[in-house]
């Protein structure tokens, strides 16, 4: 099993906060005979007024390493494949990538990242490290 990313638990909290069932930590799928994959967690909301469930898959990065660009690269490879398993496997689980606010207003504020956020469709979640909360959802 994958060691945990350095805000894992900050991240598992904020999204607790927040109404979030955690259902899987982590998220083990299987795909093909060979691919075994780890995505950080999974969690459902119940919406009362709608009576159906919300339901995401959520990859940890806390940008820490020297090159956020190096990060960045692994981050965006580890999300494409997930996205591609999910919509094999589980097509109605939404997945976000998680990221510290920081990192968020200085990184992904620049040309590459931003296209790329948009590119690919990128579901973001912005944490705060220190308050174990969501500072917003991007969709």
């Amino acid at each position: 099993m994958p060691k945990k990313d350095l805000y894992h638990d900050n991240v598992k909290n904020a999204l607790i906060h927040e109404g979030w069932l955690i259902t899987h930590d982590p998220f083990y799928i299987q795909f093909g005979e060979a691919d075994f994959l780890y995505i950080d967690l999974a969690a459902e909301k119940i919406i009362a007024a709608e009576k159906k469930g919300q339901k995401i898959a959520v990859e940890i990065k806390s940008f820490s390493n020297d090159s956020a660009i190096y990060d960045f690269h692994l981050a965006l490879g580890q999300f494409m494949n997930y996205r591609i398993v999910l919509e094999e496997k589980e097509p109605e689980r939404l997945l976000y990538l998680a990221v510290p606010l920081d990192t968020y207003q200085s990184f992904f504020q620049r040309a590459l990242p931003k296209r790329a956020v948009e590119r690919y469709e990128l579901k973001l979640i912005v944490y705060r490290t220190q308050k174990e909360e969501i500072a917003k959802w991007i969709n």
